[in-house]
């Protein structure tokens, strides 16, 4: 276990480093929450114009539950595994290039952003890819961006992303089942 944490500090410090400040405001705008309400709340909105308020209403229920979830999950992992963010790990804190004002929670593993982003993505994915096939790997690309901008701006090290991402990934992929159940059985 040594080894891999040794090698994730490693790989942030080697990704951190890329960083230039020409681009700190792009990746500052993919780690705001925004980025994701933004792009939820217009596909929602669609939704509900394409299909029906009712069921719109529903999908919204549903999300508002997977991001319960998401968080729920990550903060207890946060608090159980108890590993500091890159800012706060005093072996690497002065090398880390933290692009945001402060460092945010002490605990970084595993990245809410990260997620809560491919939570989404998948979820939202998914319902729209019978009429939308192109939209799942965009939902996906997004949310990579989001998860990498974790990196990048110095809170969080490659390993919180990428549990985060299988996390978020398995849990879209179960609310779209509860989603698609839920919508025969009630909806139809």
């Amino acid at each position: 276990m040594e080894v891999l944490l040794s090698w994730d500090k490693a790989l942030f410090l080697w990704l951190n480093a890329l960083g230039a400040p020409y681009f700190d405001w792009f990746w500052m705008m993919m780690t705001h929450r925004a980025s994701n309400i933004l792009i939820y709340f217009g596909l929602w909105l669609f939704y509900g114009f394409k299909y029906s308020w009712k069921t719109a209403a529903y999908l919204l229920l549903f999300s508002g539950l997977l991001i319960l979830c998401t968080d729920q999950l990550t903060n207890l992992f946060k608090v159980q595994v108890g590993r500091l963010r890159p800012c706060y790990d005093e072996e690497i804190k002065m090398l880390v290039r933290l692009v945001k004002p402060s460092c945010g929670g002490r605990y970084s593993f595993f990245s809410g952003h990260a997620s809560n982003s491919f939570a989404l993505a998948l979820y939202f994915g998914l319902i729209f890819k019978e009429s939308y096939r192109f939209l799942l790997p965009i939902l996906l690309f997004i949310a990579f961006l989001i998860a990498y901008s974790r990196v990048y701006i110095g809170v969080h090290f490659p390993l919180d992303i990428f549990v985060g991402a299988v996390a978020g990934s398995l849990i879209g992929l179960g609310f779209f089942h509860l989603w698609n159940y839920f919508k025969l059985r009630f909806l139809s």
